[in-house]
């Protein structure tokens, strides 16, 4: 049994939280800290009763001052982050400066430039591993499960992995003519930033949703998916031996393509400050304040995920593929935690991170990504917590 500190109060957080309750054995204090306390606080009313013992304090996570204070006030045996990705680093920071184990779910993004990479973070490595402690990236669904999907195709059914094509599906249906199922200002950099896939050693690099494909998804039917810059996909090129290539698909409706290319023609998706009224605004920040927080989609939206990845390799000399998924209820996710399935999907496996390392089934001085640890833990907590995962032998291939 151990202390968590958890930053953040959103849509994921909010699951994660559910299910560090649920999971007291392991979760017997955590405090939950995030900009907006009264937020924290509507959370605990919610969640007290039960054997976790739940605090709240409002922190800055932006100030590396006020959470190495928290920090050291609670004493935690992990912090998992839940805030947004411009906050990686000063709670990396943080912890560092406190020698506590840190989980995340998404790679740091700077404010002021529309990318994500790993590499900023990965340049921690030698400082965690200097200070003895694990910094456990991306345990979310995509990244995160994938990574574990990787790392247990490869121990259990491959001699080697050629090939990975990550799918993700929603097929979701929430009822708005155009919303985001998770932080609007970053999903929107997400998805209209350039493609890029690995190939024979190289990034290529494509326009935004240039590359379409459709797929016929388990439980959701045919969907329009399109390849875009996903962050795990550098991390597998680096730590899957012998991959040739990887892509990410991720589906989207016609409806919220057409909305987002308006948005994007009129400028409404840019980062770039414009004058208002006298004041400079960022469009896209303007634009996440009118949108529909997706925190509030829960009770509405209909419909499953398909998240998985298709393998293409040799096993005993032999061409093989196998295709590990899970299927996720939006209506059961909500039922359960009061979060649609988008939510559910990462914030049940960022409680399993944190898990895993604050009770030192992984353990790793570093900086690590979720597949250089042993896979069979994390898959079988899938399973017990809520996000069962299928496999097909013979899976239709993505050409």
């Amino acid at each position: 049994m151990g202390k968590a500190l958890i930053t953040g109060c959103g849509g994921v957080a909010s699951v994660a939280i559910h299910k560090c309750c649920q999971n007291s054995d392991v979760f017997s204090e955590i405090l939950i800290a995030s900009r907006t306390v009264a937020k924290c606080d509507t959370l605990k009313a919610k969640l007290s009763g039960g054997e976790t013992v739940i605090h709240t304090a409002q922190v800055d996570a932006d100030d590396t001052a006020q959470m190495i204070a928290l920090i050291e006030s609670f004493k935690p045996d992990v912090v998992l982050n839940l805030a947004l990705p411009y906050q990686d680093l000063t709670i990396m920071e943080a912890c560092l400066a406190t020698r506590t184990p840190y989980v995340d779910t998404a790679n740091y993004e700077p404010r002021d430039t529309a990318k994500f990479e790993y590499s900023c973070q990965w340049a921690y490595h030698d400082r965690f591993k200097a200070a003895g402690i694990t910094a456990l990236l991306g345990s979310g669904f995509d990244p995160g499960v994938t990574g574990v999907f990787s790392a247990y195709a490869l121990k259990h059914h491959f001699d080697e992995i050629h090939e990975i094509d990550i799918l993700d599906a929603n097929g979701g249906d929430h009822g708005y003519p155009f919303a985001t199922n998770f932080n609007p200002e970053i999903n929107i950099r997400e998805v209209t930033a350039k493609g890029s896939y690995w190939e024979n050693g190289q990034w290529i690099e494509t326009e935004p949703m240039e590359i379409k494909r459709t797929y016929d998804f388990k439980g959701i039917g045919p969907k329009d998916m399109y390849l875009l810059h996903h962050e795990e996909l550098e991390s597998l090129a680096k730590n899957i031996p012998g991959i040739r290539r990887i892509r990410f698909f991720m589906t989207f409706g016609q409806s919220y393509l057409t909305h987002l290319k308006c948005l994007e023609n009129v400028g409404m998706t840019s980062i770039e400050p414009v004058m208002y009224e006298g004041r400079p605004i960022i469009p896209l920040q303007f634009l996440k304040a009118v949108l529909p927080d997706p925190a509030s989609l829960g009770p509405r939206t209909v419909g499953k995920t398909n998240i998985g990845c298709i393998f293409m390799g040799v096993k005993d000399g032999k061409p093989k593929t196998y295709y590990l998924y899970n299927i996720c209820d939006h209506q059961a996710s909500y039922r359960e935690v009061g979060s649609q399935a988008i939510s559910y999907t990462t914030g049940v496996p960022a409680m399993i991170g944190a898990m895993l390392v604050m009770t030192g089934a992984w353990s790793r001085p570093g900086v690590c990504n979720v597949e250089q640890f042993d896979p069979d833990p994390f898959m079988e907590a899938l399973n017990r917590w809520g996000l069962p995962w299928q496999e097909d032998f013979n899976p239709v291939l993505v050409d």
